[in-house]
């Protein structure tokens, strides 16, 4: 006689659902630490140091951005070792949506699976405009130039507006576009060989700007750092205000270190080397974080950093264009990297919720010679490709922020309820500090501290996107509305009578 299929309620996958994922998937474990470490370096080190350090520093915080990178690392932290206690103890694709699946259900799993693809498709997508723009400059250099109407997007806002309006024109990003294809094709060839790729890229990247940072520092004037805090001019503009809402900007640019605990099920030692990827290359990343914005802001006046290529403009002040040339050959490189890692893990967690059949199984199709899902990258290259070649990114790029920053406070939550549903599993790796119990129920320091620095993280944001309405801009909120019904009528209509916990099927 069959069983019933379980309720909604009790739709939630135990350890050894998990155990049972972990030995029988067909992906190959071929990643060493190095590689994961890398994997991570790779994938944060890019937009944020790049672009986002000087408009942030420009708009927000002045020469106090260094303690929203430190803030904004805090943060991370906490929420990376949460994920290497949880990575090493649940080593298989799907990051926090296979983490909610185990302490908070079906429902959970797939709310926080919609905010990670929310995450990684609209980051794909502004890396890759970020990279046309930086390789078009680039070539320039050499008197290559492409035409304007092959380097915009289709969609433009009006110029002289405020992102509300949108304007058409004739024309697409080619060189995005191109960019995510070539991408896709390395991903679909093997991770091993994109692995290796990355730690090349990586490895270029990082020396460019380390020779920024032993260039600059004699060119820095200390009079530039004050005051370090700028007077509050209202709406987060500079003050205490302005060093959080900065902070909430960088805490995306940290995000990338997520991407290595998508890599679990293809670790050659996951128990061991995921912590090592995660938390070393957050550590490795906050350090060039903090390094390179002492410098820059040490080399230009911050009010004047609000512009798309803040490190050259520093090169230009240090009248060194040999050095403008290898910084802007960094920055395309950089963001080579930064778009490989983001689409590997966007493609590794649409294959977790496909072999769920919460989305369709052709996401869950693995290459039979390159043992790869590449069905489900080549589906996404086209989604992200289109999008780079005909959508301006800007207007929602807060968006994301708040969706990463609840999908890491579920992470948080996981190794508390975790602890408590089942204290004696092995842990290869535990978050430190220890706890305390609250009426026989266990709350980790870290994990806690964690959440609330992700409530911290996405305040700002929150609170930014209602004032827009209320100014007259109601497209964020309008955008994620939007997007979250979509959610909710795709798990509705397909994920919930097709889950493998409802039919009481394995995967």
């Amino acid at each position: 006689m069959t069983s019933p299929a379980p309720s909604q309620n009790s739709r939630r996958k135990t350890l050894e659902h998990i155990a049972a994922e972990n030995n029988n998937h067909p992906l190959k474990r071929s990643l060493t630490a190095t590689q994961l470490l890398f994997m991570g370096v790779g994938t944060t080190v890019g937009a944020g140091v790049y672009v986002m350090t000087g408009t942030a520093a420009a708009n927000y915080a002045g020469p106090s951005i260094l303690l929203s990178f430190l803030i904004a690392a805090a943060a991370c932290l906490f929420t990376a070792l949460c994920y290497g206690e949880l990575a090493s103890s649940f080593p298989v694709s799907g990051s926090a949506y296979s983490y909610a699946y185990i302490s908070m259900g079906e429902k959970a799993a797939w709310t926080v699976g919609w905010l990670l693809l929310l995450e990684y498709g609209i980051s794909c997508t502004g890396v890759a405009s970020g990279l046309s723009g930086y390789l078009t400059s680039l070539l320039d250099t050499f008197n290559l130039h492409i035409p304007a109407f092959l380097t915009h997007s289709t969609l433009q806002p009006l110029p002289g507006g405020d992102d509300t309006v949108l304007t058409y024109h004739w024309q697409i990003d080619l060189v995005g576009l191109l960019a995510v294809c070539a991408v896709t094709a390395l991903l679909v060839r093997g991770v091993e060989e994109s692995a290796r790729f990355n730690t090349v890229v990586v490895g270029l990247k990082v020396g460019v700007l380390l020779l920024f940072l032993i260039m600059g520092v004699s060119f820095v004037n200390p009079a530039n750092w004050h005051p370090f805090i700028p007077p509050s001019e209202g709406n987060f503009h500079y003050g205490i205000t302005g060093i959080f809402r900065a902070a909430s900007i960088m805490f995306f640019a940290y995000a990338g270190f997520e991407a290595v605990s998508t890599a679990s099920a293809e670790a050659r030692n996951p128990t061991r080397d995921i912590p090592i990827g995660i938390i070393g290359s957050l550590v490795i990343c906050t350090i060039i974080y903090v390094a390179v914005a002492a410098v820059l802001l040490g080399i230009v006046p911050y009010r004047s950093l609000n512009v798309a290529d803040p490190l050259a403009i520093a090169t230009k002040t240090m009248h060194k264009p040999w050095l403008a040339l290898l910084v802007n050959s960094g920055a395309t490189i950089g963001l080579c990297s930064v778009l490989l890692g983001l689409m590997y893990g966007q493609t590794r967690v649409l294959l977790t919720v496909g072999r769920d059949r919460l989305i369709p199984e052709i996401f869950s199709r693995i290459h039979p010679k390159f043992r790869t899902p590449w069905l489900g990258t080549l589906i996404i290259g086209a989604l992200v490709g289109f999008m780079t070649a005909t959508m301006p990114i800007d207007i929602i790029s807060d968006l994301v922020s708040i969706g990463t920053a609840l999908a890491f406070a579920i992470v948080c939550f996981t190794v508390i309820w975790q602890r408590n549903q089942a204290p004696d599993a092995t842990r290869p790796f535990k978050v430190p500090l220890g706890g305390f119990t609250i009426k026989g129920i266990w709350v980790g320091i870290v994990p806690t501290l964690g959440i609330v620095f992700c409530i911290l993280m996405a305040l700002p944001l929150t609170i930014n996107m209602f004032h827009a309405v209320i100014m007259g801009n109601p497209i964020p909120l309008i955008l994620i509305v939007t997007y979250v019904a979509l959610g909710v009528l795709t798990y509705q209509c397909y994920g919930k009578k097709n889950s493998v916990m409802a039919q009481n099927k394995e995967p």
